[in-house]
């Protein structure tokens, strides 16, 4: 009787929730189109006063009254347009963009990696344990890849090796973008790199410069210390920079390095990065030349940048540092996802009234006022419905406590979650590359229709959780497109399980 009960009130309940979002919908659709309903009923009260005659000889009369003053009215109405369009800001178009996929020889499976950890020899028997508690769960497929140096049978950690790594990754990834876009390495005006944890000297951009033989005069940046939402800081520091320099391409790579990076110690909290990061890497090529504007894929629409490093348990929540017994690595804070939530939400209080429909920053308002002026402190937060605002979602594919908590959070479909769940199955943590294999996954399965708009939201250490709003300026055609899915899409997607047994 008691499960009867409970059925029918969760029928009611479902019942409800489907009225809701059918009244939420029409109150959307009514707020958008505001301006239509308002002319179509003003339409007939005017049409019904006035004939067509009649309004031509009220402009005649005007014409008549003053000409002198309705000449100068026109002359500063244009000039001030003209002043407003050179003043607005140069579009940011992304032409296209490339990530690599390592060889078969790198691919990494669970219990390869388990072998090579058992093999270090440096970890404790409770450690080993963990790690392969951290693997079954970790939400990584068998195909993920870790760097030849590591899983040689004399694993060779050496900034020789690591320069290999980074080499393969950037132009592996910078000679696909070049091929797909025609565009000629002296073309190219700014470069930015970014790479958290690895930078050699001479830069990563310096290595790409010399290998390319770009230009005397590019303006070359590296950027590193920054974490895995660096690649969409680097996205935001082209863009400033193609507002100031006319018709340019700037390329961006983003990438990480984890051959002097493998952590051979025993602290837990550094011991879950040796588990999820995995080899990757992406490079974009941007353009504010008008000319390409036709055959770009999409034109950036907003960036939005959140730091929360003043607030100390933030600043240190992703630290690199020495453990007991003086073995480098990077620690993640328990407090992580928490921290990660309130960068979240500043970062969407900046980008909401930004992207989100009248509609929706109408109910947040009102939900606002409701709570802070009527003291009504049982109501919860509204938090604004984004899948208004975007068609697709890629968020950085962290790790499966990650998308499960931004799923949550931003109440996302399943489909919308499904580029980040397979990208971290199939490559990885893949650090700030992620959200380019995620928009690769996209592609590939045929959603991208012209005049989609795309979320890239990054966190990274810092602690900074970042924004990129892309809008499609063409359909994207799968069948012209080569990419890190081509040859293998037709196995996407699957449940992945909460649990993989790692095998002995």
């Amino acid at each position: 009787m008691l499960q009867i009960i409970r059925f029918r009130s969760h029928r009611a309940q479902k019942k409800v929730r489907i009225k809701m979002k059918h009244l939420k919908l029409v109150f959307h659709y009514s707020v958008s189109n505001f301006h239509y309903l308002i002319g179509l009923s003003l339409l007939p009260a005017i049409s019904s006063r006035y004939s067509t005659s009649d309004l031509w000889l009220m402009w005649d009369g005007i014409l008549r009254l003053n000409p002198q003053l309705l000449v100068l009215c026109s002359t500063l109405l244009a000039l001030s347009t003209a002043l407003c369009f050179m003043k607005r800001p140069r579009p940011v178009y992304l032409l296209d963009f490339a990530c690599v996929k390592p060889g078969v020889a790198c691919q990494c499976p669970r219990e390869r990696f388990m072998k090579q950890s058992v093999g270090a020899g440096v970890f404790t028997e409770e450690n080993l344990a963990f790690q392969k508690k951290i693997l079954e769960r970790s939400g990584l497929g068998q195909e993920t890849y870790f760097p030849e140096a590591l899983l040689a049978s004399s694993p060779r950690p050496c900034m020789e090796e690591a320069r290999k790594e980074a080499e393969m990754v950037m132009f592996g990834a910078i000679d696909d973008l070049l091929a797909k876009t025609g565009v000629r390495p002296r073309e190219i005006g700014i470069l930015v790199v970014n790479c958290s944890l690895f930078n050699p000297t001479p830069s990563l951009s310096s290595m790409v410069v010399n290998r390319y033989k770009l230009r005397g005069n590019v303006l070359s940046y590296n950027l590193g210390g920054m974490g895995c939402s660096a690649g969409l800081i680097s996205i935001d520091l082209a863009k400033q920079l193609l507002q100031v320099h006319r018709n340019s391409y700037a390329l961006v790579v983003s990438m990480e390095n984890i051959t002097l990076n493998w952590y051979m110690g025993n602290n837990r909290s550094m011991l879950v990065s040796n588990c999820i990061f995995r080899v990757g890497g992406a490079a974009i090529l941007l353009t504010n030349r008008r000319s390409d504007s036709r055959r770009a894929k999409y034109q950036l629409i907003h960036t939005v940048r959140t730091n929360k490093g003043s607030d100390a348990r933030s600043y240190g929540c992703v630290f690199q540092e020495e453990d007991g017994a003086g073995k480098v690595g990077v620690a993640l804070s328990k407090d992580l996802m928490a921290l990660a939530g309130e960068a979240l939400r500043t970062n969407i209080t900046t980008l909401g009234p930004l992207v989100l429909p009248m509609s929706e920053q109408l109910i947040f308002f009102a939900s606002l006022v409701l709570r802070k002026v009527f003291k009504m402190k049982r109501m919860r937060p509204y938090l604004p419905d984004f899948k208004m605002a975007f068609e697709h979602f890629c968020i950085h594919a962290g790790g499966r406590a990650v998308l499960d908590t931004m799923e949550s959070n931003l109440e996302l479909s399943r489909w919308h979650m499904e580029p980040s769940r397979m990208t971290l199955y199939r490559f990885g943590n893949t650090s700030s590359s992620s959200l380019w294999y995620e928009l690769a996954y996209a592609e590939t399965k045929g959603r991208m229709r012209k005049g989609d708009r795309t979320w890239q939201i990054a966190f990274g250490s810092g602690f900074k959780c970042n924004s990129a709003v892309w809008r499609a300026l063409r359909t994207i055609n799968p069948a012209e497109e080569r990419g890190p899915w081509t040859d293998e899409i037709h196995r996407f997607p699957f449940d992945v399980p909460t649990v993989e047994v790692v095998k002995d």
